[in-house]
């Protein structure tokens, strides 16, 4: 993934949530946005994922830059999948029927290609037994496999992931953290949003901080954990790495 950031500005009312952020990751397979919480660093992810327009500025994923018009857009995000961290599961359709209705309305896969497409990945994670359920029957850590699995089916060139655990127990979070490092190892492209700093040590070619609207710095994560250059950074890590 080379992702490239120019100058991009969001704002909501009168709040400036992305502040003028400019940065250029090259060659990285999974990068992690850290920070403290109102940083800027969801709303980043859904400006890359085309799920929210910018007020200046532009970014660029692999060389071609994301559109701007709403049909450019469109074909954009049916090349990303994206995992939210409230799951975004529809509540009366089944685990399988949740991977099978994007694969056939919007990628417009034949009812049994998506079948098979869904089954797949299901098993992938484990999760084929649960096929018929429905995500009220289905644990936290389920439902977010579900959602990740949701995710890998289209085939993306990219996977993001905005604070996948955050609403799960510590069981359940070591389930989706599994799942996710799984992706890595098997050379998935990903974006992640979290506030698991031992996690994100261990799977991030480059570790991003946000805070306040603005890309404060990055780095690998061995030099951004041991060696931050920036206060905001090092008072940011002294409060979330103290317990």
């Amino acid at each position: 993934m080379n992702l490239r950031i120019d100058q991009i500005v969001k704002s909501f009312g009168a709040h400036r949530v992305l502040d003028g952020i400019s940065a250029n990751f090259e060659a990285v397979r999974s990068l992690v946005f850290i920070g403290p919480s109102g940083g800027g660093k969801s709303t980043l992810l859904r400006v890359i994922a085309g799920l929210e327009r910018v007020d200046e500025g532009h970014l660029a994923l692999d060389g071609e830059r994301v559109p701007e018009e709403e049909a450019g857009l469109r074909r954009y995000r049916r090349s990303v999948g994206v995992v939210f961290q409230a799951f975004n599961l529809f509540p009366h359709l089944s685990a399988l029927e949740n991977l099978t209705l994007p694969l056939e309305k919007v990628h417009g896969q034949p009812r049994e290609q998506a079948r098979e497409t869904a089954l797949a990945v299901l098993r992938r994670f484990r999760l084929e037994a649960h096929a018929g359920k429905r995500p009220g029957q289905l644990s936290g850590g389920q439902k977010q496999r579900v959602a990740i699995a949701r995710a890998i089916a289209i085939k993306p060139k990219l996977l993001l992931f905005d604070e996948p655990t955050s609403s799960l127990d510590p069981e359940m979070t070591a389930e989706v953290l599994e799942a996710i490092e799984e992706l890595r190892g098997q050379g998935s492209d990903f974006i992640l949003v979290t506030h698991e700093m031992g996690f994100a040590r261990r799977v991030a070619d480059r570790v991003a901080f946000l805070a306040e609207g603005r890309l404060l710095e990055s780095g690998p994560p061995a030099e951004l954990f041991e060696a931050p250059s920036t206060l905001a950074c090092r008072d940011f890590l002294s409060r979330v790495l103290k317990y």
